[in-house]
């Protein structure tokens, strides 16, 4: 077994961080590769982040509702040592634009 830490990918338009808005796994569960990971924030939108890795989260860098920079340490999964795996992460699915409505504040 080997651990594989994932960063904020870039999440394009010129942003540089992000908010965690909510976890959508906990350390200790079993995430496949592409399932929902995180839904973050950004001043522009609201995007879910999937997994890059089949394997275990073995550690959340950052709670909700804390910023987060591009490249800093998102996520740990303890995975397969296994060639190909470790130390790499696979190919990526974009982030997924989410439109949250909010209602107008008084």
């Amino acid at each position: 077994m080997a651990e594989v830490t994932f960063p904020l990918p870039d999440l394009g338009e010129g942003l540089i961080s992000a908010r965690i808005l909510e976890w959508l796994v906990a350390e200790g569960d079993w995430v496949e590769r592409n399932a929902p990971l995180v839904e973050l924030e950004t001043t522009k939108s609201a995007v879910e982040i999937p997994s890059p890795q089949t394997g275990r989260v073995s550690r959340l860098h950052v709670g909700e509702d804390e910023e987060l920079e591009v490249g800093a340490p998102l996520v740990t999964f303890t995975v397969a040592d296994q060639a190909g795996i470790v130390g790499t992460v696979p190919e990526e699915r974009a982030p997924q634009r989410r439109v949250r409505l909010t209602p107008p504040e008084d």
